[in-house]
């Protein structure tokens, strides 16, 4: 039986010359990732257990995105105990306040992900580089602490599901609006531990940008990892950024999928999740007459450049409606820049936007943009739970940059035709 693109990228990271879904292996890691939350309990945990050393200070990024720049005294703390652990072991990919970004967006455009990898982080969005046809996934802080360590982590094969792709994506429609559709086609617990694999000629219609947000949300469905097959386009992004030897992994066709979904792209439209998941979803017909108090374009799952831009193509020339707070978050510092570069960020200031520093912030209620009770935001972020952004009397809906600014322009959840 052959091997899905997940179970070849362990088998060769166990040393082993097959693995089979279910089976028990440990694997070396190229890349252990934490944040300014989970970093310092994953810091804990490896003092804890008597660690005195790194196994690869290239291999380890921390990075300070959460809740900085520091929004209270225990943020500062936190940072302040990531810091001091990255200068004792000398980690090189240590990105704090003023050079960082959101992890998700950054570890990417710094080129420290490439196909055939495996990246652990204590991060459940660590699934985003899986665009890159990499295998990562998100863990607890004790594997996290492990995988500093020691270089390896243990993990059980998941099963797979593959999801063909075919057919152009409309116009205004984007990858967000695809992995909605299929979150909500498969529930939330719809991949449960396992791989989401998509691939297709459909891929051709899909930029590494929409690939990402794809990947980055099939947690979201419960998936241990998402993944994409590397194609030409995966090839130009990857060696701009990445000057090491690298191998990617195309599946068997004799692999064995749990399910097989085939996705007509030119049929998705606009799609919204509303609350209280992401698997509540409705297309822009659907909608009806839901009047908002914020919106948020930014995250791990939309903050980089090409979400910038979609928004402000809507933005441009106009104002956001009265009594709305729009609030646009780049991912990273070279997003921020572009913007500033290109006049995207005067666009913003002159449709009534905040423009901010990359910070994850709002997304998950930490700050620059908490809601009260009552209130209602449109987000291009990835989840919409209860008290997600702020109180739990508010609700969050999921969108794509596109459908979130023109929904800031209207006062109320709508899509965009141009």
């Amino acid at each position: 039986m052959g091997m899905t693109m997940s179970q070849k990228i362990l088998a060769k990271h166990a040393g082993l010359p097959e693995v089979r879904e279910g089976q028990l292996i440990k694997a070396r890691l190229d890349m252990v990732l934490a944040n300014d939350i989970t970093g310092p309990v994953a810091i804990n945990e490896f003092k804890k257990a008597g660690f005195n050393g790194v196994f690869d200070k290239r291999r380890i990024s921390l990075v300070m995105d959460h809740f900085a720049p520091n929004k209270d005294i225990k943020a500062a703390a936190q940072c302040k105990q990531c810091r001091e652990f990255a200068g004792e072991y000398e980690i090189v990919n240590f990105y704090d306040a003023g050079e960082m970004g959101i992890e998700h967006a950054l570890l990417p455009e710094k080129g420290l992900i490439a196909p055939g990898e495996l990246c652990i982080g204590a991060d459940s969005h660590t699934c985003t580089y899986g665009a890159l046809g990499a295998f990562s996934t998100g863990v607890g802080s004790t594997d996290m602490a492990a995988g500093m360590a020691t270089g390896k982590a243990w993990f059980k094969v998941p099963a797979a599901i593959r999801f063909n792709l075919y057919g152009k994506l409309r116009k205004y429609v984007s990858g967000k609006d695809v992995i909605l559709h299929i979150i909500g086609m498969v529930g939330v617990d719809g991949a449960l531990y396992k791989s989401m694999e998509f691939g297709g000629e459909g891929l051709s219609s899909l930029s590494v940008d929409d690939r990402l947000c794809m990947a980055n949300m099939a947690i979201e469905a419960g998936a241990k990892n998402g993944i994409f097959e590397v194609d030409s386009l995966t090839l130009n992004y990857i060696n701009k950024r990445v000057k090491r030897e690298y191998e990617y992994f195309t599946p068997d066709e004799d692999a064995r999928y749990s399910e097989i979904y085939d996705i007509n792209l030119s049929e998705i439209k606009q799609t919204v999740a509303f609350p209280h998941l992401p698997e509540n979803t409705r297309t822009e017909e659907e909608f009806g007459d839901i009047k908002i108090d914020q919106a948020v374009i930014g995250s791990c799952t939309n903050g980089r450049i090409s979400d910038m831009k979609a928004a402000a193509e809507v933005l441009k020339g106009k104002h956001v409606a009265k009594g709305v707070r729009c609030i646009v978050i780049p991912a990273t510092q070279e997003v921020f820049l572009e913007c500033v570069k290109t006049g995207l960020a005067e666009i913003f200031v002159n449709a009534g936007c905040v423009f901010s520093t990359p910070t994850c912030g709002p997304c998950l209620g930490g700050h620059m943009g908490i809601l009260a009770a009552g209130e209602r935001a449109v987000s291009t972020t990835n989840r919409n739970f209860v008290g997600r952004m702020g109180h739990s009397e508010s609700e969050v809906y999921l969108a794509s940059p596109i459908v979130a600014a023109a929904s800031a322009l209207a006062g109320k959840i709508t899509g965009y035709n141009g």
